[in-house]
């Protein structure tokens, strides 16, 4: 597969958060919210905190081995799943729920990120091991969020009746129809069938989605040595069971965060508030809130009630009934693996800034943050269109209504603003409310309304200019919105739209590689590349 790559800043783009920006450039205000710098200086500082912390290495590998039953291993595999029981060896971790079909592109991207960060910090940190993981957050209850795709502009949703934690959720006739949809509108690519194919083998009837999504991943990154972990398991959250023993005495967690969130808002849009508990309670097809009121620990959905003594002898006999929310789930994750990194979007980048006193005071590790790798996916023909009519890579991160406007005005052989008209208007006005201020001071109200209705219309008239001038350009502004729609639908980047299958529909096994090959890994930078037709 034939492509290049170039790469932009991620301020440069338009599309990502204050806080995003602010944590690449290691603001200072932000210092105060993480233990490490995102550089070798903060991965050395990791591994070094790590090494304090016990991580329980023998269940994790235990818990893996029953989980992967069944599953035939690549050498890679083998050699990492084998290397956690040593304590040299660390993990370099992403998160993401089980979004049906793994969701939208960047699914993919984090993932090939931190196999990217595991490759080079191997040939790197003579010593150490470095072994990429997926941790798959099962427990995610939100259907809304998980149970749909995009293919070619399309949304497929899959229409089932079933509630609770969606990786529990059962594969049914719904979603075996919708993986048909999904091969009329990509079975006549060269690649169509393997992709339906593979939908089909991994999602059966009756299988979870949690194990649908285990095999499928497997299937798409065994070769790169990347594991996987489903972290809804009685005896990987036995070991998390003095954390969720403090949080039921102490609620500490909720005092922890509120400080940091008060701090953090005067600057930023808080990401996630947290509750005064913040645990669920799983059971069969519900996951609700516990919350504490009057010393009686409720799930009031399921009519279950509690005293302390009560929860802590259920927690203790059904530990996988408990589920951390938001605010918890993080100090999960680093307790039962041995991680040094973290990678993440720009949403979970924000959340897990309110949580370094969380984890002080659960006494876990906190690791170096990292901002995903983003990409955009231009095919060859689109960009040489776009450089036809005279936009660069950075211009096309514009919204369609600017780009149509700027090719106008660059194009037109008339002037099509009314600049030097309204600075007329404005030297007019000031002159004229000078005037009537000396023969009578009311006057000068009078003046700046007659003022304010001529500075209206003149702005009306530029943009009819425009309008008018426009109508010259149809097969341009077909060009830019259709190319906007295609690379950018809905004026969001594509890696948060469009779902893999259509993409691996056209090019197979080498769309993967190609993504391998261009992630980046510690720098911090929004990559382009573009397909060669």
């Amino acid at each position: 597969m034939d492509f290049s790559v170039s790469t932009i800043k991620y301020s440069e783009t338009g599309y990502f958060s204050k806080i995003a920006i602010d944590y690449l450039n290691q603001s200072d205000f932000l210092k105060n919210f993480y233990m490490h710098a995102p550089n070798p200086e903060g991965i050395k500082a990791a591994i070094k905190a790590r090494q304090s912390f016990s991580t329980n290495r023998a269940l994790l590998v235990q818990e893996l081995k029953e989980q992967y039953q069944g599953i035939a291993l690549t050498a890679k595999q083998e050699k990492n799943l084998l290397s956690l029981l040593d304590a040299n060896s660390f993990t370099i971790t992403t998160a993401h729920q089980p979004n049906i079909f793994t969701g939208p592109l960047y699914f993919i991207y984090k993932i090939f990120h931190v196999i990217k960060l595991a490759e080079e910090f191997n040939a790197s940190h003579e010593g150490n091991h470095f072994v990429p993981v997926y941790y798959m957050g099962s427990e995610d209850a939100d259907l809304d969020e998980l149970g749909y795709i995009h293919i070619d502009g399309k949304k497929l949703v899959w229409e089932t009746s079933q509630t609770g934690a969606v990786g529990r959720m059962k594969v049914d006739k719904k979603l075996l129809q919708l993986i048909e949809e999904i091969y009329g509108q990509i079975g006549v690519l060269p690649f169509g069938n393997e992709m339906a194919d593979l939908l089909r083998s991994t999602y059966t009837i009756g299988k979870t989605i949690q194990q649908a999504t285990l095999e499928l991943v497997n299937t798409l990154f065994a070769e790169y040595g990347l594991l996987i972990v489903i972290p809804d398991n009685a005896r990987l959250k036995k070991s998390f069971q003095p954390v969720i023993e403090k949080e039921l005495k102490e609620q500490f967690s909720h005092h922890a965060v509120q400080q940091t969130i008060i701090s953090l808002s005067e600057h930023y849009k808080v990401q996630a508030g947290g509750r005064e508990l913040n645990l669920f309670y799983l059971f069969e097809d519900k996951r609700e809130r516990i919350e504490l009121k009057n010393n009686q620990y409720t799930v009031q959905s399921l009519q279950l009630s509690w005293n302390l003594e009560g929860i802590l002898e259920e927690l203790n006999n059904f530990p996988e009934r408990f589920s951390a929310n938001v605010i918890l789930r993080g100090v999960f994750q680093e307790t039962i693996l041995p991680n040094i990194l973290f990678v993440g979007g720009g949403g979970e980048l924000a959340y897990w800034l309110e949580l370094k006193k969380v984890f002080k005071a659960a006494d876990v590790p906190y690791p170096v943050l990292l901002l995903r790798n983003s990409f955009v996916l231009i095919r060859e023909h689109q960009e040489a269109d776009m450089e036809k009519l005279g936009f660069s890579i950075k211009d096309l991160f514009q919204p369609a209504e600017f780009l149509i406007n700027e090719l106008v005005k660059r194009e037109s052989l008339h002037s099509l603003d009314l600049v030097e008209e309204l600075r007329t208007a404005t030297t007019y006005y000031t002159a004229l409310k000078e005037k009537a201020g000396k023969i009578d001071a009311s006057l000068g109200e009078h003046v700046s309304a007659l003022e304010t209705k001529a500075i209206k219309r003149l702005t009306e008239l530029e943009k009819k200019l425009l309008r008018a001038e426009k109508r010259k350009f149809d097969v341009q502004q077909r060009q830019i919105t259709a190319f906007k729609q295609s690379v950018f639908p809905s004026n969001s980047l594509q890696e948060r739209t469009d779902n893999l299958s259509a993409w691996y529909a056209s090019y197979g096994k080498g769309f993967m590689q190609m993504i391998y090959e261009a992630s980046l890994g510690l720098e911090p930078d929004f990559i382009r590349i573009t397909v060669k037709d």
